[in-house]
């Protein structure tokens, strides 16, 4: 088969295809980077250096890349989607053998001058993979665990490569992202709640016999930071102290005593919305948080939207990504969750976390511009959504 888009009255040029984005979602994401940006200039001291410069660069180049990966034909990437998920899976493979070791773990591979954490693509890769395979799969039968044998081996694989490394945070991502999707597929509730008690069983073994040390003292910490108040419970106390400080309104941008007196660690990155809510207040968190929600309500309209499933399944899958993300990073900040080095997008200052994440949400537009599309020749079926 061709890739050639149809040009039926025009309508798939080039300037078409713009026109057909969602640029609401756009401007959202816009909003948050703008955010991000005034955060990180503000820890910083008022510099642009070293993080608010760099981090503006960052956005203007991923939006591009998203607006380019929201206007390929959409068989393109069906087709790309197989061979990337192996693609990124031998790179994990690869992280184990070859890998440099960084901070007591072992999640990158360095070419040259070239640093990759293929874990951070695999997150996307599997949404790719996960949702051709429900694309090309008989609908009739998606209640039963044997239609799911395959996504489930899909997800399990790399997410155990990704917790050898050791990186529980985001191997929880891989998985959490996968899960969603096979239960959005149809799977039985009978299925995930027997899934559900094993997970439960398996943590508990985890803990007591697989985890790093490190990895433990993360979750003593949270369920009790006072054990070590200038060790491993150093982030959570000092999070919560900046937090209750901020009140309501805020202390003021720049007048933090946490962030400013670098009291808070990781105030660009994994604690950038801590500073936020010190400086901000919980007016500031809440107006945050809503510009979140908001891209996530696009990318649910889109993919309730879209007439085929593998777009459905693309847009489905990077919202639910990005719902895990706020999700992990604000309850970690609270002390809700432990401390699992999972930044907030487009907020945190990072370069691999922002491609990535463009990437996919460029996946999200790529369902809308080609929503009425139908993947006939060369797929099972042309799939449309009843």
């Amino acid at each position: 088969m061709t890739f050639l888009p149809d040009m039926e009255s025009g309508r798939d040029s080039f300037f078409g295809k713009l026109r057909r984005i969602e640029w609401g979602l756009v401007f959202v994401m816009a909003m948050i980077s703008v955010v991000g940006t005034i955060l990180l200039f503000g820890a910083a001291g008022g510099s642009w250096e070293p993080w608010a410069g760099d981090h503006i660069i960052r956005v203007c180049i991923v939006t591009c890349l998203m607006l380019v990966v929201a206007t390929v034909d959409v068989r393109i990437w069906y087709h790309l989607a197989y061979p990337a998920y192996f693609g990124v899976f031998i790179l994990l493979v690869a992280v184990e053998l070859f890998g440099k070791v960084a901070l007591g773990a072992q999640r990158w591979l360095e070419v040259g001058p070239i640093r990759l954490q293929p874990s951070e693509f695999m997150k996307i890769a599997l949404i790719l993979a996960l949702a051709r395979y429900y694309q090309d799969a008989e609908s009739d039968r998606m209640w039963t665990i044997r239609a799911h044998v395959i996504p489930l081996v899909m997800l399990a694989a790399p997410a155990a490569l990704i917790t050898l490394q050791p990186d529980l945070g985001t191997a929880i991502m891989v998985a959490g992202v996968g899960a969603t999707m096979v239960i959005l597929a149809g799977l039985s509730w009978w299925y995930v709640i027997a899934a559900g008690t094993s997970v439960v069983a398996f943590a508990l073994a985890a803990f007591f016999f697989f985890m790093a040390e490190f990895q433990k003292n993360r979750i003593l910490t949270f369920l009790d930071p006072s054990r070590d108040p200038l060790g491993s419970g150093y982030h959570i106390t000092q999070s919560k102290i900046a937090i209750g400080s901020g009140g309501i309104f805020g202390v003021g941008y720049m007048q933090g005593t946490q962030s400013q007196l670098d009291f808070l660690p990781e105030r660009h990155t994994d604690f950038v919305f801590a500073m936020l809510l010190e400086e901000f207040g919980m007016v500031g968190g809440l107006f945050v948080l809503s510009l979140y929600l908001a891209a996530m309500a696009f990318g649910i309209y889109i993919s309730i939207g879209c007439r085929h499933i593998f777009g459905k399944f693309l847009a489905a899958g990077v919202t639910m990504l990005l719902f895990i993300y706020v999700g992990i990073n604000a309850g970690m900040i609270m002390g809700l969750m432990p401390v699992v080095g999972e930044p907030l997008p487009f907020l945190s200052y990072g370069g691999s976390v922002m491609l990535s994440l463009m990437f996919g949400f460029g996946l999200v537009q790529n369902a809308k511009v080609y929503r009425d599309k139908t993947l006939g020749s060369g797929f099972k079926s042309s799939k449309r959504v009843r």
